[in-house]
């Protein structure tokens, strides 16, 4: 968290102090529910025309932790054919030397490369911020964007898709939240999902970073009715008992591990997996969003589904 004490912090105390307007009526609430597929059974729903992707963090390490976090989310693309994979930072650790992008990113997720999945990265606060302009993250020399995948007039899943945002958490400066709040008001898709590094609840030991986070991003995000965070930083899997109508996840495990991190009794914790390395996969179909994590051994260690509801 190394700039946000330098650049965030004053900014974001800035916006927590000067009186921010009440908080806007939600057009949705979630509704959580947990399921327990069987030992190696997939639990999403493989619906047509859904959108499928899977969710990294914290992984650039090009050892051997990474190499078989890689090979489960390989594996499980055999069954679970996802076109995109969401990077939540720290995607190529230091030091960073010529060849990084090769052996920490190109070599482990090469079948997955090879069968034109995507990444898209957010960056994270040991990235070199050169990263963005690396062609494999398609980020396209952006700090933040967004991007939409649907979809939309598929018989039985009609809607206007989902929208991604993806954020540089490491400086939440007054230009990107100006962008983000613009940017949500616009979008008219069924869903809004925000990803970046740096988490905004977690029962890890980046608490009070998360609560100084929170107090500048989160009323963003709850009137700009966004329904998903995913964050990674903290070196474990976390879901969180939805916050003001979001649910939270932390996934931080595809190539870093504290284990026994997780701060327990924690009363916003609804699961969370710190003894292993891990990934996640989600599916979007109409009004349900399906997740389902995976651990390095490829047991499933959190599934369920999180249902859109009008107030």
């Amino acid at each position: 968290m190394r700039r946000i004490g330098i650049i965030a912090a004053p900014l974001l105390l800035a916006l927590a102090c000067r009186g921010e307007s009440p908080l806007a009526a939600r057009h949705t609430s979630l509704v959580v529910r947990e399921v327990q597929p069987p030992a190696g059974a997939l639990a999403l729903p493989l619906r047509d025309g859904s959108v499928r992707f899977a969710v990294i963090g914290d992984s650039g390490r090009g050892d051997e932790a990474q190499h078989a976090v890689a090979k489960q989310m390989i594996d499980w693309h055999q069954r679970f054919p996802f076109t995109f994979v969401l990077m939540l930072g720290d995607n190529i650790y230091p030091p960073h030397a010529p060849d990084d992008y090769q052996k920490k990113f190109e070599e482990p997720y090469r079948a997955l490369l090879d069968a034109h999945v995507e990444f898209r990265a957010a960056i994270g606060n040991h990235d070199n911020p050169d990263e963005i302009y690396y062609k494999g993250f398609n980020m396209d020399g952006r700090r933040y964007y967004t991007f939409r995948e649907g979809e939309e007039g598929l018989k039985g899943l009609t809607g206007a898709g989902a929208r991604f945002f993806a954020l540089d958490s490491r400086s939440f400066d007054r230009a990107q939240l100006s962008w983000l709040e613009k940017e949500l008001a616009a979008s008219t898709s069924r869903w809004k999902i925000a990803y970046f590094h740096h988490p905004l609840y977690t029962s890890g030991r980046y608490q009070v970073g998360a609560r100084l986070l929170r107090a500048g991003v989160e009323p963003i995000l709850v009137n700009g009715n966004v329904d998903v965070v995913l964050s990674g930083h903290e070196h474990f899997y976390e879901r969180v008992v939805p916050q003001r109508g979001i649910a939270y996840f932390i996934s931080g495990g595809a190539g870093s591990l504290r284990r026994d991190d997780i701060r327990r009794p924690s009363a916003i914790m609804a699961r969370g997996f710190d003894t292993d390395y891990h990934f996640l996969m989600m599916e979007i179909a109409g009004d349900e969003l399906w997740f389902q994590a995976i651990g390095r051994t490829g047991a499933t260690i959190d599934a369920g589904v999180i249902t859109r509801r009008a107030p």
